[in-house]
Formats: structure tokens, sequence, C-alpha cells
């Protein structure tokens, strides 16, 4: 039978969830299971943009998921409803007893904030868990805390993933987040050395400037060209391709099976793991005989998923 609410208010979480890792998933499924317990709606309440950017505005983001795929993998948790607040300098200046005043009891209905064990909100960055549960009796929010989840030792947290992928640890960071790492973006012209050398790629000009690319190297990945579901298996190379003397970084995906013309296309890469460094080599034989050693690799590695 069907849970009928009884709309007296949301049980709700507050963060940047850049990720959406499995520790926010945790925190996540804790609002929704304890929202069909009380009788009340679920819901995730985030940013447009991480609070840094407004209080440093030299500061320049790295981040693991665009707004866009932010608010995609929050829906995917089942949480009722997603609010995305527009963060700015009038809402940095809130004191953490005002936000939760103005903007979680009174504009967005909340009854019950449940909080993730290092989670932190207000101008008052000092404050603690005991402040906020003080707080909340005062504006008529209970304020509960979640219990910290771990995988395999580690404690999934937005910076230590970041790090990983930057890194180029995209098996290990996907293990973390519970879902692979991607990239998406329009494929653009290149030099064609690609074409030339019997590897032709696809060049990957990301949306966009704030998602973190990998480190520099050979990976195995997966892809999808528009919105088409067909998923298509590839390597991806990320550098400044030594071999032929390249100055710039570019981010080149060579398609198993593909012989199609792409261009302007829209193409979302999926990490799945790091096959090498990149290498510069003496000439494009020998630079084409690692290539294929990589791609054989590649298609071991893509067999298991």
């Amino acid at each position: 039978m069907a849970k009928i609410y009884a709309m007296a208010g949301y049980v709700a979480t507050i963060g940047m969830f850049d990720g959406v890792h499995l520790g926010h998933q945790f925190v996540l499924h804790h609002v929704v299971e304890t929202a069909r317990e009380r009788g009340l709606l679920s819901m995730a309440v985030t940013f447009d943009r991480h609070p840094r950017q407004v209080l440093q505005p030299a500061w320049h983001p790295q981040l693991l998921l665009t707004a866009d795929e932010k608010l995609k993998q929050l829906q995917a948790t089942g949480v009722d409803r997603v609010e995305v607040l527009c963060f700015d300098a009038a809402m940095a200046r809130l004191s953490a007893q005002t936000f939760m005043q103005q903007v979680l009891k009174e504009q967005l209905g909340v009854s019950v904030l449940l909080m993730g064990y290092d989670n932190r909100f207000g101008s008052r960055r000092e404050d603690s868990f005991d402040d906020y549960v003080a707080y909340g009796r005062q504006v008529g929010i209970e304020v509960v805390r979640a219990s910290q989840w771990t995988a395999d030792g580690q404690v999934p947290c937005s910076s230590l993933i970041r790090q990983k992928v930057t890194d180029g640890e995209v098996r290990e960071a996907a293990l973390l987040m519970g879902h692979p790492y991607t990239l998406s973006g329009t494929i653009v012209h290149g030099r064609r050395i690609g074409h030339s050398i019997g590897f032709p790629t696809a060049n990957l000009q990301p949306y966009s400037p704030d998602k973190i690319v990998p480190r520099s190297g050979v990976y195995a990945v997966t892809a999808q060209v528009d919105d088409d579901d067909k998923v298509l298996k590839g390597m991806m190379n990320i550098g400044m391709r030594p071999t032929f003397d390249g100055h710039h970084q570019t981010l080149e995906t060579h398609l198993f099976d593909v012989d199609a013309d792409l261009y302007d296309h829209q193409l979302t890469v999926t990490f799945v793991d790091r096959l090498r460094d990149e290498q510069p080599f003496p000439d494009a034989e020998a630079l084409v005989r690692q290539m294929n050693q990589d791609k054989q690799q590649a298609i071991e590695i893509l067999k298991t998923i």
C-alpha cells in the first residue's frame, strides 16, 4: 500500500554533496528512511556553487560533478525533493541559527535536520553539533546526527576522492563514490594525428572548466555519444602528446569499432581504469606498437563491465 504522507514537514540534510559519494548516499538513505518512519517527506538541501567561490572570489573550484550531474545523482538516491539554494554574499553572512530559522524552517518547512558527522554551516564555522541542537530547539527543528560510514576502512570524503581523481586513481575513486568518474563535452577538431597512425580519436573539449581532469596518462574507458544509450568501449589519452612535440593538453578518446564523423557531437567518457603514464616514444611506429598493447589491455579490462 502506498505511504500517505502527513505533509507536516521534511526530514532534510544539507551539504555541497560534491561527488554524491557513498558517505553522502548513506546519510541520504538515512534521511529517506527517517522520513518514512515519521510520515514526512525527505529533502536534500544543497547550493548552486561552492560557498568558497563567494567567500574567496579568486578561488577556482575543482569539482567531481557539475551542477546538473549532482542534481541527477541526488535525485537517484530516492529523496522526495532536492532544493538548490543560491549561495551569495547575503547567505554567507547568515548565522547557523538564522539560516535554520529563515531558510530551513520558514522557507523549506524542515522539521528534522539530519547532520553528517563532519557537517558545518552558517557564518560561524566553529559551531558544534550541540550548538546546532540548541538552535534547533529554539526554531522548532529536531537536529539528529547521522553515524559515520566507512568503505574498507576509509571514510569517503569529497577531498579524498578529488585527490584520487587528480592522481589518476579512477578505479579507487569509483569505489568510494559508488559510481564511476565521468567527463562530458564536445568533440572538436584536432591535428588528426591519431587518424594518420591508425588510431582515430575523438578530441574532447569538456563543458565545465571546474571539473577535474585526471592525471596525464592512458585509461580504459566507456563512452556515450549524444543521448544514445549505446555504450561504446575505448581508451583515452590525456596529455601533451610528447612524441609529436605537443604544447597543450589534449583529451583524446579512441573508440573501438567506431568509424564515424563525430565532430560537434556530445561525448560522455566514463573512466574505468588507468593503464599507464603518458610517455614519449622515439617515433610513430614505437607509439603504435604501444597503443596496440594498450588496446588489448583495455579490451581485457572492459570485458569485466
